[in-house]
């Protein structure tokens, strides 16, 4: 005899659009607590699929599904399973379709997805030569063309998605193709007022200096963008002098010698000391550095930070520029 939740979960597929409703709202519900998530959790084989249908509905179903599936996708071995039967394609296919109105909860069940390595892969669309990083690609379109000024900004949460792919290597060396030019794209997204967005960014940026050893010349094609990403957040709050802005790119120069805000998160100025680091442990990234006056200005930020593990931050990057100036490394020569 069929339980009192199987029951429900029969009626996610009733002809008739209000039990349908009815059923979808009680089941989005019960993904609330982690006694509902764990009940329906044994009924996985019936509760994901049932789910995805529903996601292709007019929004007063597909809304109650979507959120249902975000909730789902919190628990790791749901969410592998949902990666595992290709929810990711689905996602993709429903997101990109001309009357999508949930947009925003479609992006943020990839966030979750993307916690795994399985769902990473399957979004880089590792096993297809001819169709790889298309959804990459199409998602960074929308996260720079979508503005976070729009109510909701729906393609925010594409942040997150970035964070999490550019943690592994697939991912990382998509992003910095310059054929495709996805990490100049999302680096300009740092001016946006959205602090997930600005998060996001720089987080991406981060991870993506790991591969600084060997993609160095396509981060210092992009260094034009990527040096104020990653200075003017540190930079401390004091306008500069003429004599240090003059010896800046004018990107740069311009930005440090009038008042501006101050980026109060200090993860976000960590990540972009982290970043600076692992390319000021190339040589031709400390030549870049000096270039554009930046040992100067990480002087100055310093003096104005209290943060201790953005303290932290600073020093490990004027450690290895004092230890790289006593061997006598002409690349860390300011003249």
């Amino acid at each position: 005899m069929a339980t009192q939740l199987e029951e429900l979960l029969g009626f996610l597929s009733s002809p008739s659009p209000p039990v349908k409703k009815a059923a979808v709202d009680i089941v989005r519900d019960y993904t609330g607590s982690e006694d509902g998530l764990q009940m329906l959790g044994k009924y996985c084989g019936v509760v994901l699929p049932s789910l995805f249908r529903l996601l292709a509905e007019k929004k007063e179903v597909s809304e109650p599904a979507a959120q249902a599936l975000v909730n789902l996708s919190q628990n790791s071995d749901l969410a592998k399973k949902m990666v595992d039967v290709g929810i990711i394609t689905t996602v993709m296919d429903i997101l990109y379709k001309k009357d999508c109105e949930i947009t925003q909860l479609l992006v943020m069940l990839l966030v979750n997805l993307t916690q795994l390595d399985a769902g990473i892969d399957s979004l880089l669309q590792s096993g297809d030569e001819k169709m790889q990083g298309l959804f990459i690609m199409k998602l960074v379109r929308s996260f720079c063309t979508s503005s976070s000024e729009r109510k909701g900004d729906p393609f925010e949460h594409v942040a997150s998605v970035l964070v999490n792919i550019s943690k592994k290597e697939a991912g990382r060396k998509l992003l910095l193709d310059p054929k495709r030019g996805l990490l100049k794209q999302i680096i300009r997204q740092f001016d946006s007022t959205s602090p997930l967005r600005k998060k996001g960014v720089s987080g991406t940026i981060r991870n993506c200096c790991f591969e600084a050893e060997n993609q160095l010349q396509n981060f210092l094609l992009i260094s034009e963008f990527l040096w104020p990403a990653l200075l003017l957040p540190v930079a401390g709050n004091k306008i500069y002098s003429e004599q240090d802005t003059s010896k800046m790119p004018l990107e740069l120069a311009s930005a440090l010698s009038i008042e501006r805000e101050p980026v109060a998160d200090p993860e976000i100025r960590v990540q972009a000391l982290e970043a600076i680091y692992l390319l000021v442990l190339q040589e031709a990234g400390r030549r870049a550095f000096w270039s554009v006056n930046g040992p100067r200005i990480l002087q100055v930020g310093y003096e104005d930070e209290e943060h201790p593990k953005v303290m932290e931050a600073y020093e490990q990057i004027g450690a290895l520029l004092i230890q790289e100036s006593g061997s006598g490394d002409s690349s860390t020569d300011a003249s």
